[in-house]
């Protein structure tokens, strides 16, 4: 039986090691997931950005893991850095040095408007998205782009089996395996409290698979939760947005809908319709900034998106 998950590990406030109690030194991190397709991805361009925003959000911390596609082994590399533009599609890591692109997606807002609502807070993000990637393996999209279907089967050797839900899992992985993720010399503790995901135009190509969709969502936003360790993260859906490259968008979207009701700890955010679009498939630079404080307050309950 192939493994969904194991458990998000905390470190304790106090352990006790030879009779003395040792003291936590290092730093809670709060951490976001951001996941999905293309439009998670980022095709905002670097030097569209506002001056204050393009030099990135240092004081945010961020696991980018590199993108793979099915059927190849196990990837997930990345390197805890600070923040930088140049998240978006076209961005790589091999665990050891980041290769920043010249595109950016939602991180860029959503952590600047993520340091105002919480102060306080030390915030961290881990990143893995990958463009065209439907959840539903039988798409025709999958068999291009890749799914993100957790019994996916195919590929040969040391991809056998792999798919993008694999490389989550490994980006997830090699994330924790960084005790220190600031570099200063004291261990920190990742708390995950959010999910962010934009993804369902792949699965909006097809009207079978869009049917599916709700399920395929509600399957996946469980072991995704389960790999994190907490039931009750906070899961927030990007819409689609009701573009006609998608034939069966609607289908799609009202999934979304039927998803956010009947999940106590899910948000939708919906201005997606309001964003122009760069191509007939992504946001352009604007849609992009404003998307990212959209997420950023649905996490944190305010009320932006209404």
């Amino acid at each position: 039986m192939r493994k969904f998950s194991w458990l998000f590990l905390l470190l304790i406030l106090v352990v006790f090691a030879d009779g003395k109690e040792e003291v936590f030194e290092g730093k809670d991190f709060h951490v976001y997931y951001l996941g999905g397709q293309s439009n998670m991805d980022g095709y905002g361009y670097v030097k569209e950005l506002p001056k204050e925003l393009s030099g990135g959000v240092p004081q945010v911390w961020i696991f980018h893991g590199n993108t793979s596609a099915d059927g190849t082994p196990a990837d997930g590399n990345g390197k805890w850095s600070p923040l930088n533009v140049g998240h978006g599609v076209g961005f790589s890591s091999n665990g050891k040095t980041n290769k920043y692109s010249e595109r950016f997606g939602a991180e860029i807002t959503f952590a600047k408007r993520l340091l105002e609502v919480y102060p306080n807070r030390n915030i961290a993000l881990i990143k893995y998205s990958r463009g065209g990637t439907s959840i539903d393996a039988d798409t025709k999209n999958a068999k291009r782009f890749g799914c993100w279907a957790p019994n996916w089967e195919g590929g040969n050797g040391d991809g056998t089996n792999i798919n993008q839900y694999d490389h989550f899992l490994a980006t997830m992985a090699n994330a924790r395996r960084d005790t220190d993720i600031d570099n200063d010399g004291k261990a920190d503790r990742l708390i995950p409290v959010g999910i962010i995901w934009m993804q369902g135009e792949s699965d909006a190509s097809e009207r079978k698979i869009a049917k599916r969709y709700k399920d395929n969502l509600t399957l996946l936003m469980y072991l995704i939760r389960k790999e994190l360790g907490d039931m009750e993260t906070k899961v927030v859906v990007g819409q689609i947005a009701d573009w006609k490259v998608w034939p069966h968008r609607k289908i799609a979207r009202k999934a979304q809908v039927d998803f956010v009701n009947e999940d106590h700890n899910a948000v939708l955010v919906t201005s997606t319709d309001m964003y122009d679009n760069s191509d007939p498939w992504h946001y352009d630079s604007k849609g992009y900034l404003d998307l990212g404080i959209r997420f950023a307050d649905a996490v944190a309950g305010n009320k932006s998106d209404e």
